[in-house]
């Protein structure tokens, strides 16, 4: 008998390592066969032809079902929201720039959640002046070493290159992600920086939704968000919308030309932003690979499943039917791009981040091209995927693959700077 559970043990532990295994494909020669839902026909069939068609029936239609089955609707709350500036530097980095503290504070009852947003607005430049505006990764505090710098008491996922542990920051962490923030660059063309740590809204680890602004929208009784109410991305993206409504009242800021930006999950994070909230002016995806840029019906490198047992907060629980059958999701990622349009997107790739499906990302921009084209613009300019280290900036769809790992340099910055001086000034 002993002997039987043993030859059973390991032909589970097998069968669930194959499993992983399946979801881990990298050779293009097996990415499987795919049909992708056209963005310009209608749940009932009938072909969208006029930009009045697109607005007034498919795009609420893609738009429901992205909410339903894959990030989550935000239920209804009366949330009320406000505002404390906490600190201005008006000399910031030898007077090139204005340093701003601003406290948001989001309250429902008895229960109130703070973000705290950082704002860099270069002094030079008339006002007021367009702006980038993302998330973080482990506080504003690591965006610049300044002392003056608020450190954030929220959860912050351990990091030793961050000098993180116990899932506290510390001094030690100040300016530790500097790099991805090259806020000299930024600053000197014109453009603020606004920027608040993700965490803050909601922490990103699965506790069941019992922590961030989750239960701020729980009717009596209720535990978690139910199958079709939001994850964390979509939680993530609705206080995206939150910072720019401070920054619609801040005079500085021209709130008409912001451009929201993000990174690996926050890359995902600021595509359903610029899905959700038309007040974007334009959208910047960098590396966001399944659930971002890249078409889930691929099924190369990350996968809806993998993405669903590694993080099985991000999405909604709806998602997570689909772990197995892909081929039965109603939407993909190509009409998330074009939910943005006719507004600029700019998607990125690294050469050696194959875990996000480079060409997958690229392909869902060249899909989105017939809608941007329906409503008189550019979209994407080239037929096939460009060389490496060779940017396409001139349509309203821009991309490139880079060479390098899964990150976001110093070089990613200076193409969508050229993209937005294109589109924002």
């Amino acid at each position: 008998m002993r002997n039987c559970n043993v030859l059973l043990f390991f032909c589970i532990l097998f069968i669930i390592i194959a499993c992983k295994q399946r979801d881990i494909n990298y050779d293009e020669s097996k990415v499987p066969e795919y049909t992708l839902p056209d963005p310009l026909i209608t749940g009932s069939g009938i072909q969208v032809k006029t930009p009045e068609e697109w607005y007034s029936v498919r795009r609420p239609e893609i738009l429901s079902l992205f909410e339903n089955n894959v990030y989550g609707r935000v239920p209804q709350e009366n949330i009320k929201v406000e505002h404390e500036i906490i600190s201005i530097n008006n000399h910031f980095m030898n007077d090139l720039a204005t340093m701003k503290q601003i406290a948001i504070y989001f309250m429902s009852g008895k229960d109130t959640l703070g973000l705290h947003l950082l704002l860099f607005v270069p002094n030079a430049s008339p006002k007021p002046v367009p702006a980038f505006l993302g998330l973080n990764f482990a506080g504003n505090h690591t965006v610049h070493p300044d002392t003056g710098i608020i450190i954030t008491d929220a959860w912050v996922r351990n990091d030793k290159d961050c000098g993180i542990s116990d899932n506290k920051a510390t001094d030690v962490s100040r300016g530790c992600q500097s790099g991805r923030w090259p806020l000299e660059m930024i600053l000197s063309r014109g453009y603020a920086l606004a920027t608040a740590y993700y965490g803050e809204i909601d922490p990103d680890f699965d506790d069941g939704f019992s922590n961030g602004i989750h239960p701020l929208f729980y009717k009596d009784g209720q535990k978690r968000p139910t199958p079709d109410e939001w994850g964390s991305i979509s939680a993530w993206a609705w206080g995206l919308s939150r910072v720019l409504d401070y920054l619609g009242e801040d005079t500085d800021i021209d709130s008409r030309r912001v451009a929201v930006i993000g990174h690996s999950r926050l890359g995902k994070t600021a595509l359903w932003a610029g899905a959700e909230d038309t007040r974007f002016a334009m959208i910047i995806s960098n590396n966001s690979g399944c659930g971002g840029a890249a078409l889930s019906k691929r099924e190369y490198g990350e996968t809806v499943r993998s993405i669903n047992t590694d993080f099985p907060h991000w999405f909604c629980d709806n998602f997570k039917k689909y772990n197995n059958r892909v081929n039965r999701l109603p939407v993909d990622q190509h009409e998330l791009i074009a939910l943005i349009a006719p507004r600029p997107v700019y998607v990125a790739s690294a050469q050696e981040d194959q875990w996000a499906d480079p060409k997958g990302e690229f392909l869902s921009c060249y899909y989105a091209r017939p809608l941007y084209e329906l409503l008189k613009t550019a979209g994407l300019p080239v037929e096939n995927m460009p060389e490496i280290n060779q940017p396409v900036l001139s349509g309203t769809i821009g991309y490139h693959i880079r060479s390098g790992k899964h990150d976001i340099t110093a070089w990613d910055w200076q193409q969508y700077l050229d993209f937005a001086d294109l589109h924002l000034k």
